[in-house]
């Protein structure tokens, strides 16, 4: 298009300039014939435009935006024509606390309210896509700035209208599943009505504020020093049994051995005593009295 404007212009100098000066005169025909050059690969240039993979193009003729688009590939169309070009692949949009993560330079968080009325901040992610088919009339509605015409602030309005439904404890723990769902689910209408798609929702991070997350951490503290405390008495309730089970052994090994033990059972036992002392190498003198027990005088 710059070409064919360039032709133009000088096709327009030439016939007002030259062909009126006797001097530049005979530079006439050259300027024309380089105008005309300009233009025929102006037109020649004009009428291609390719379209890389996961793009449309979209056909602007005088501001007026036409409602086919161009796929992907090389296509013919009309010198004049303007083409925008959509990219229709996933694109993520992303609203962090932490410098230069997301979108926006700078703490971009989502602070909302809680049902208990607690401020909540909540980082996330936004991934969708564009519809091609949908692709000239969101360029129509809303332009080529969609992420901050749309993706951002019906983003950020969900999830504060859908936060008042939660406490901010069950936000951060066990509702947390349920929530990301439930704001998916609200905003995906409204892409659709709009040529997206939403394809993902991810909360990435919710931040309670200090004196609840004291409170959980406080609270999950104390679970863990109780059941601390529970393996404590298991374990000693086991050892009182050990001990228990153990002591009724031997009093009824006692009691076995009290009541089969005899008097002549008792003397067989201590000639078998004697007997093995004899055998020692060691010189004693034994001593057998009236009693059960020897005494043992050591020679040495």
């Amino acid at each position: 298009m710059t070409l064919i404007i360039l032709g133009i212009i000088l096709l327009t100098i030439g016939s007002a300039v030259f062909s009126k000066n006797e001097q530049l005169k005979r530079f006439n025909p050259t300027v024309r014939t380089l105008a005309i050059v300009f233009i025929i690969v102006g037109v020649a240039s004009s009428c291609f435009k390719q379209i890389d993979a996961g793009q449309v193009g979209v056909k602007v003729l005088f501001g007026k935006v036409e409602d086919d688009v161009l796929n992907s590939g090389l296509n013919i169309i009309n010198p004049i024509i303007d083409v925008k070009t959509l990219d229709t692949k996933t694109q993520n949009y992303t609203m962090s606390g932490v410098h230069d993560e997301g979108a926006k330079t700078g703490d971009d968080a989502i602070r909302v309210l809680s049902a208990d009325g607690l401020e909540v901040t909540i980082d996330l992610t936004v991934l969708y896509r564009v519809v091609p088919s949908e692709a000239p009339r969101l360029l129509k509605e809303t332009g080529m700035d969609y992420n901050d015409k749309i993706v951002r602030p019906i983003t950020r309005t969900k999830i504060r209208d859908n936060a008042v439904y939660y406490d901010a404890v069950a936000l951060y723990s066990t509702k947390r599943d349920e929530f990301q769902a439930r704001i998916f689910k609200s905003i995906e209408g409204d892409f659709n009505k709009r040529g997206l798609i939403l394809e993902q929702l991810l909360v990435r991070n919710i931040t309670l504020p200090l004196s609840v997350k004291a409170s959980i951490e406080s609270k999950i503290n104390a679970e863990q020093d109780a059941q601390k405390m529970q393996f404590v008495l298991q374990k000693e309730r086991q050892e009182a049994d050990r001990k228990r089970v153990e002591a009724q052994g031997i009093a009824d090994y006692q009691r076995i051995i009290s009541s089969g033990l005899t008097d002549k059972q008792l003397q067989y036992e201590t000639i078998k005593a004697n007997l093995e002392l004899a055998k020692s190498p060691n010189a004693k003198v034994i001593v057998l009295g009236k009693g059960n027990s020897p005494l043992i005088l050591d020679a040495k």
